[in-house]
């Protein structure tokens, strides 16, 4: 590669890919990310207009480039179909627009939902993508995240709506790993020119061992507020229930899906120790109850936090 390596982002005008484009420009990547809409230059970013299912612009977006950090996909849709023509059809589309352009080196975002794929559509197209990427006979390094949160995230952003309130309502019991999205991007730049990364799957997370108790998770994040919040852990059932109303509500727009409660239900989100990116490579620096009071902060000081 490269002195100063030129990265192909996608999915760079979302959550992980908006962080990722202001912390690679500090370390000094030149970047091209692609973007549906014209946007207006940036200095060390080059927009190229364009889509997943648009070959042209995914060969102009690869073309010159060192490295493909495909982070693009959808979390939500109606249907498996939805699924998985973003998040299968779009990564072999740039599986494609890399191997055309010459380019080895294909850093894929996935997610910890593709460990079991039979409990969600989501977690079924996550994995059927990892395979496309897997069998591209590129370079690959595929990263499942876990739960990530930050600054400018709307997922999380509930979270802390129902803490600052009193009252948070959770899944059923069970554990999970969270990721700060700054520490995700440190991993994914980490990963760039590190050859004993190749050809290797990384559940990345906080460093908590076991993870976080739903409870334990919520009165953490309720006490940035002051507060000592009441738990609420909603039965599968209910949250059923509760994912046909938003249905009916706001209809292909609903956030509470069927297949989203699945996967909330799931009582095991926490990386495998085994899988953790080696410490050589990378190691988490943001404590959680920090970046969370550091997420709470940045909520307020937008005014998203009334």
């Amino acid at each position: 590669m490269s002195a100063k390596p030129i990265l192909a982002v996608t999915g760079g005008t979302g959550f992980v890919g908006s962080h990722l484009l202001r912390v690679a420009r500090e370390a000094g990547y030149e970047i091209r990310a692609l973007t549906r809409g014209w946007r207006p230059p940036e200095p060390g970013i080059a927009w190229v207009e364009g889509a997943l299912d648009q070959p042209a612009s995914l060969a102009a977006l690869c073309e010159g480039a060192d490295a493909v950090v495909h982070i693009a996909g959808l979390i939500n849709a109606a249907s498996r179909a939805g699924f998985e023509a973003v998040n299968v059809g779009g990564t072999l589309a740039m599986v494609d627009a890399a191997r055309a352009a010459g380019v080895r080196r294909f850093i894929h975002i996935s997610s910890l939902a593709a460990r079991e794929p039979d409990l969600s559509d989501y977690g079924w197209s996550k994995a059927k993508a990892e395979r496309v990427v897997a069998a591209s006979g590129l370079d690959w390094t595929i990263l499942r995240p876990p739960a990530i949160y930050g600054p400018g995230d709307r997922e999380t952003f509930e979270l802390f709506k129902m803490a600052r309130r009193g009252i948070v309502a959770l899944p059923p019991k069970g554990r999970f790993s969270v990721l700060h999205v700054e520490d995700l991007c440190r991993l994914i730049l980490a990963l760039v020119d590190r050859r004993e990364t190749w050809l290797r799957t990384y559940e990345p997370d906080d460093g908590r061992p076991e993870g976080w108790d739903h409870r334990h998770f919520a009165r953490t994040l309720s006490r940035i507020f002051g507060k000592r919040a009441a738990t609420v852990a909603m039965p599968k059932l209910v949250m059923q229930g509760a994912a046909r109303l938003d249905r009916l509500v706001r209809r292909g727009n609903a956030k509470l899906t069927p297949d989203r409660v699945r996967y909330f239900c799931h009582p095991d989100w926490v990386v495998a120790a085994e899988a953790r990116p080696p410490e050589a490579v990378w190691t988490p620096a943001i404590r959680t109850p920090t970046g969370l009071k550091d997420t709470a902060s940045w909520y307020e000081a937008q005014g998203w936090l009334r």
